[in-house]
């Protein structure tokens, strides 16, 4: 093997320095104080030169003149001017992100949680980068609970943006998929669809948690929900069952998986109400071919069901005592007692 020419050995070691240059660029900060203005510390260039970086320097100081001053409105328009005048400098990302906490504390929380979208979406190797997401998820979790928007025309006040919470939460998870904040918006998201009324939504919401987070502290919840919500869902013994199922299969799951957590007790009397539900429905069927149609195969069939649904409630022992009477009934013999006869059919008589 040909040992390295000297050309390419330079090569090398300019490449070296450049990523060197580039690593301290990436630490650079930005310092803001009275006296001296914003300057760059750690020996880095400000993505801007010349003219240009002087235009930049300079509005972003009479932003934050103005910020300081108290005259947030001017200082978000000036803040604005240099993320659009300059979106490659390292001055872009530090007026999004004080644009950002303005807005915020002017309540305008639909465009405070856009500018600190802005700095993550276009700059993600912020050093702030945690601390957005975070911001962003209080400001989600505010309007989820009803948080009002600044006031309008200084009179009103401003409106509630719970479906605008499901959005930013949405975000969020998109932002950051590996974060703490992630399975906690998805449990956001689930408790935002059900204040609206939307069952389905909600469940999506908790099958994504426990299906992409299965190993979070908000797991056993999460399969709670599950079944509590698929049981909202259940209309009755003479309904479909399709959620019914659902929901005992989410209670189940969570006591085999959390048999020591604090919600068994809510999990047990969920399961038993559900299982009672889907045994209840099978006597409906099993009644309706006994006494409507004097179908006895069937009816022994969804009888029998009825008792594996639940072979342990009193809806299991009715079901043993209609499985007599059915083979009573299809022998000719008479019902055990306690056993309701079929009703006789009524007789019309033509004159």
């Amino acid at each position: 093997m040909r040992p390295p020419s000297v050309r390419a050995l330079r090569f090398l070691v300019l490449l070296l320095s450049l990523f060197g240059l580039f690593a301290t660029a990436s630490r650079a900060d930005l310092v803001w104080t009275k006296d001296t203005g914003w300057r760059v510390e750690g020996g880095a260039l400000a993505g801007l030169s010349g003219a240009d970086g002087r235009k930049a320097l300079d509005l972003m100081n009479e932003a934050r003149t103005k910020e300081e001053n108290g005259s947030r409105r001017s200082a978000i328009k000036a803040y604005a001017n240099v993320a659009k005048k300059y979106p490659n400098s390292i001055y872009a990302p530090e007026a999004l992100y004080r644009s950002a906490r303005l807005r915020l504390a002017g309540r305008d929380f639909q465009k405070a949680f856009e500018d600190y979208q802005a700095v993550v979406g276009r700059y993600p190797n912020t050093k702030r980068f945690n601390e957005i997401i975070g911001e962003q998820y209080r400001i989600a979790s505010a309007l989820l609970d009803g948080a009002r928007g600044r006031m309008l025309w200084g009179l009103l006040p401003g409106f509630t943006a719970r479906d605008k919470a499901l959005e930013f939460f949405e975000t969020i998870l998109a932002n950051a998929p590996y974060s703490d904040y992630a399975p906690l918006s998805l449990m956001n998201i689930a408790r935002g669809h059900q204040k609206l009324k939307q069952d389905e939504d909600a469940i999506d919401a908790l099958d994504r948690m426990i299906n992409n987070y299965p190993q979070s502290l908000l797991a056993p919840d999460a399969y709670l929900k599950l079944g509590q919500t698929h049981a909202t869902l259940v209309d009755g013994p003479y309904y479909d069952q399709a959620a019914t199922k659902e929901a005992i299969t989410y209670f189940t799951d969570f006591m085999l998986l959390f048999p020591s957590d604090a919600g068994v007790a809510a999990a047990e009397k969920g399961l038993d109400s559900m299982k009672t539900m889907l045994a209840e429905s099978k006597m409906k069927i099993g009644d309706f071919y006994f006494y409507k149609r004097d179908n006895y195969t069937a009816a022994k069939v969804f009888y029998n069901e009825a008792i594996t649904s639940y072979p342990e409630s009193p809806i299991a022992a009715r079901a043993k005592v209609r499985l007599a009477a059915v083979e009573a009934k299809a022998s000719g013999k008479k019902a055990p007692d306690g056993t309701p006869e079929a009703p006789k059919k009524k007789r019309f008589w033509l004159f």
